[in-house]
């Protein structure tokens, strides 16, 4: 059976101004980079056995994803289909905006300029086939961002487009799949 784990990166300056980071690079708070080190420890110090960690290229999820490599030895390395989702006009908007809540139904918009929820998925759902493919049964640490984990969740279980938009996880939670 092969598993892999997918973690939110640290807190960020964005995610405590209540801003959607989406491809725009914000870099991770003090509070970010502790909840990171304390994700490690937590590995580190459990019976959970990674082989590799792939990470996002953007700041915040790369530096969360040196930090674990640092504490637990684990090799890192960079994946690019991990990069957030483009949001296009609503980066920088606030979180909880009623019209982002809504914009977020709607799969094959790509929010002028930036990258529609169908693209997204087919290059998240690409890495997680290879992943799931590959004949050995090494287990992955990905790092990566909220609208990568809703993707992700997505690739494991049925969900509602309603579901699907209001699904996330806390920074540095760390969450298991077994394909």
């Amino acid at each position: 059976m092969k598993e892999i784990y997918f973690t939110r990166h640290g807190q960020t300056v964005w995610n405590v101004e209540n801003k959607i980071c989406g491809a725009t690079d914000s870099p991770l708070t003090d509070k970010g980079r502790a909840q990171a080190s304390d994700l490690a420890a937590r590995i580190r110090d459990s019976d959970i056995s990674i082989d590799e960690i792939l990470y996002s290229p953007l700041s915040r999820a790369a530096d969360t994803a040196r930090i674990i490599s640092d504490v637990t030895g684990i090799p890192a390395r960079e994946e690019p289909r991990l990069t957030e989702q483009n949001f296009g006009r609503w980066e920088g908007t606030a979180r909880d905006g009623a019209a982002f809540k809504e914009s977020k139904r709607h799969f094959a918009d790509s929010y002028g300029g930036g990258e529609s929820m169908l693209r997204l998925a087919q290059r998240v759902y690409t890495l997680l086939d290879e992943l799931k493919g590959q004949p050995d049964d090494r287990t992955v640490l990905l790092v990566a961002h909220n609208g990568i984990a809703r993707v992700v969740n997505s690739y494991f279980h049925d969900m509602t487009n309603d579901e699907y938009a209001s699904f996330g996880i806390k920074n540095c939670e760390l969450v298991k799949y077994t394909f």
